[in-house]
């Protein structure tokens, strides 16, 4: 990697534009970066890094505000490290909370979607002749006037 990073160069790498990198500077996110003699940021591997740390929390859908509460534990030095250590094993609780929910939900569309598969072939099987009756057939499967359906 190049010693040291314009804007352009990280947002290009990162995904992020220069705006969002800015901002994330702004708010406290990522330390003031050092500036070339005409004023022009420039991002070290260390920014780089840090950048990238900062997508993974994001990916993981870490509130903005916990992120910046962790950059400020990180600024604050070493004696930070149990309570950022904390900030992770939280996040990951409820990270893997919600892994699990979407597992639930995708266990939940699977079976939805064997239903109506099952269901489809379950008219394709009619044949021709009973073609008129299919239509009977669906019509039976609607709720009447007053009923719900359940799928």
């Amino acid at each position: 990697m190049e010693s040291h990073l314009s804007i352009h160069q990280v947002a290009k790498r990162t995904g992020l534009t220069a705006y969002t990198l800015r901002y994330y500077e702004r708010i406290g996110l990522i330390t003031p970066i050092a500036r070339a003699a005409g004023g022009q940021r420039r991002y070290a591997a260390a920014d780089m890094a840090w950048i990238e740390f900062l997508l993974r929390l994001r990916t993981t859908n870490m509130p903005i505000g916990k992120m910046q509460a962790f950059a400020r534990l990180r600024g604050a030095g070493d004696s930070t490290v149990p309570e950022r250590r904390l900030m992770l094993e939280d996040h990951l609780t409820d990270v893997l909370s919600a892994i699990d929910a979407l597992r639930q939900s995708a266990q939940a569309l699977q079976a939805k979607v064997e239903y109506y598969r099952a269901f489809e072939q379950s008219l394709a099987s009619l044949s021709p002749s009973t073609e008129g009756h299919a239509d009977e057939h669906r019509k039976s499967l609607r709720p009447g006037p007053g009923k719900t359906s359940r799928n």
